[in-house]
């Protein structure tokens, strides 16, 4: 069993990465989290507050695509053609089957994130060009850019010469790539001097803020495999956009009249609060993020992945799949 639950994860996260949504989404991604260093630009106040919400809603967004088309891909696809029988005929349990599908599809997107996440960070230590007279970063310019262009051509080489898959090969390339790129940053300031590790963007506030963010992710990952149980790419996307709203939105719909009405309450009770887990106002205001805050957030985050897991189970376990 555990050979068997190791291939569907191992299955499952190759065809996430395998997909076309998948590249062009980190493709899109990246480039937005780029051009919202010009966006920023235009704020009266402090431009670079306005960076770090910019990026990380990016990076929500991205996420929350990411986690519905590729739900969609693996599961909801494989029940319309039937293949999904290959697999459950084995016989491989069922429960096994969706967590495996979970696991293997969080692990897809948590290289997504990764990979996401330092383009974020290296937008931070370039900041926004306030003045005229401000220079560009260049070791972020040059380190980042070669870091993809050499992924992109060192994938198609190995595509046309060796017929290996592209955007698989281009990951597994940018994955370390990148890693460097941001180790070389952190080390290396914009006057091309060494300094001390990160000190100019890397820090516990930010950190904390892209594990909540990354947290967000995980719990939309299982409400979208739980909806591409029944669902096609639309509605699963659908589903998963009114989960979010309505997490991020609780406290403005529910949780201000649960002290007079029971309906209120029980909404409030019943309705997931990703208030808890979107920390950018903390971070624009200079509110200190603890480290206990953002465990605490992040296992009740755990919590609701659990909830959004066992109702994927429990809506699979009736699903006709012959």
């Amino acid at each position: 069993m555990p050979t068997k639950f190791l291939g569907i994860v191992t299955n499952s996260f190759t065809e996430t990465v395998r997909q076309p949504i998948y590249g062009v989404l980190l493709l899109v991604t990246a480039g937005a989290l780029v051009l919202c260093v010009g966006i920023s630009g235009f704020t009266l106040q402090d431009d670079n507050k306005l960076l770090k919400d910019l990026g990380l809603s990016t990076l929500l967004i991205s996420g929350l695509f990411l986690s519905a088309f590729s739900a969609a891909g693996i599961l909801s696809l494989e029940i319309e053609n039937k293949t999904v029988l290959t697999v459950i005929s084995k016989p491989v349990p069922r429960p096994l089957f969706v967590t495996a599908k979970f696991i293997g599809l969080a692990s897809a997107l948590a290289v997504a994130f990764y990979l996401t996440g330092i383009v974020f960070l290296l937008t931070m230590r370039h900041k926004v060009m306030e003045r005229a007279s401000d220079q560009y970063d260049l070791p972020v310019i040059l380190f980042g850019c070669g870091a993809l262009v050499l992924s992109i051509l060192i994938a198609a080489f190995c595509n046309y010469m060796y017929d290996m898959q592209f955007s698989s090969t281009a990951i597994a390339i940018a994955v370390p790539l990148m890693g460097l790129v941001l180790a070389l940053v952190a080390l290396i300031d914009p006057d091309w001097q060494f300094q001390q590790f990160g000190k100019d963007f890397i820090d516990g506030q930010l950190l904390g803020a892209l594990a909540l963010v990354f947290a967000m992710i995980l719990m939309l990952t299982s409400v979208a495999l739980a909806a591409s149980t029944r669902c096609g790419q639309v509605m699963t996307l659908a589903i998963c956009l009114g989960v979010l709203f309505l997490g991020l939105f609780s406290d403005a719909m529910f949780g201000q009249y649960r002290d007079t009405h029971l309906w209120a309450r029980i909404a409030y009770w019943l309705s997931p609060n990703l208030a808890f887990l979107w920390v950018t106002d903390a971070l624009t205001q200079d509110t200190k993020i603890t480290l206990g805050y953002v465990g605490m957030s992040f296992g009740y985050a755990m919590c609701l992945v659990m909830a959004g897991l066992l109702i994927a189970i429990a809506a699979f376990q009736k699903r006709e799949v012959g």
